[in-house]
Order: structure tokens, then C-alpha cells, then sequence
């Protein structure tokens, strides 16, 4: 297992399984416990982030090195996951600035839209990271920068 991905997707499921909680708290009404929680959640969201644009920028992205009659499958799967998480990470951003600004009316419209569409990518992303250096073999890794200078 590589270190960097193993990292990062720690953070995408301790994120996830906080906005769970962060969710139960604000059913039962315990609204000082929901912030908290929700923003560990952003943070260890971020730090996800952080890891992932720093491998992808200097390390690189790993193709999939599994059966070839798998690949198509993996990668129609992996642009469903990179849909969800992008889309996930938007409302996200979206619901704290909503919090943060104290829309609650449209906050409370958005979280669990937002934090459904967070479950399924943290799972999607547990699932990528599954493929790529649990079941199988990662296949070529090559740095953005390599990528783009040629080298």
C-alpha cells in the first residue's frame, strides 16, 4: 500500500463518517456539537485535498493495472466517482459558506443533499483506492509537471 493514497483516503472516509455523526447531532438538535463535528469534517476533508492535488501535482496520478477487460469498467466507475466528488466538494464549500453566513433556511436545504452526495463519493473514492493498490497492482504513474515539461 502506498503511503499517499492510503493517507488521503483516511481523511476522505474520517470525513465522511464525521458528517454522519455531524448529521445526528443536528437531529437531535444538538447544534454547537453539529459545528464542531461538521468542521473536523471540512478540515479532514481538506487535508484529503491537500494530499491528493500535492501526489496528483508532484508525484502523479496511477493508471489502473488490472485486467484490461476490466479498464473500461474502472474508468466509466472512476468519472462517476470524479462527477460525485467534485459535485460533492461544491455543495460543500456552498453549505459551510451557507452556515457560516447564517442562512440556516437554505443551509438546512442543502446539508443532507450535500452530505448524501459526500457518502456516496467517499465510498466511490474507498472503492477507486480498493482498485487501484489493494486488489490490484497500480499500473504507470507520471507527475503532472512531468507531464506538462516533457521531462
Amino acid at each position: 500500500m502506498e503511503l499517499l493514497p492510503t493517507l488521503s483516503t483516511f481523511f476522505i472516509v474520517i470525513s465522511a463518517i464525521l458528517v454522519a455523526i455531524g448529521w445526528r447531532f443536528i437531529i437531535k438538535n444538538k447544534r454547537a456539537a453539529h459545528k464542531k463535528v461538521m468542521i473536523s469534517a471540512a478540515i479532514s476533508a481538506l487535508a484529503f485535498f491537500i494530499i491528493y492535488m500535492s501526489r496528483t501535482i508532484f508525484i502523479g496520478n496511477t493508471s489502473f493495472g488490472g485486467p484490461s477487460d476490466l479498464e473500461i469498467y474502472y474508468t466509466i466507475f472512476l468519472i462517476f466517482h470524479i462527477f460525485l466528488a467534485t459535485s460533492g466538494a461544491i455543495f460543500g464549500v456552498i453549505t459551510l459558506i451557507l452556515a457560516f453566513k447564517r442562512k440556516i433556511a437554505k443551509h438546512r436545504k442543502i446539508g443532507p443533499v450535500t452530505s448524501t452526495i459526500w457518502f456516496f463519493s467517499a465510498a466511490t473514492g474507498v472503492v477507486v483506492y480498493l482498485l487501484l493498490y489493494v486488489f490490484y497492482d497500480g499500473g504507470k504513474t507520471t507527475s503532472l509537471l512531468k507531464a506538462i515539461l516533457g521531462t
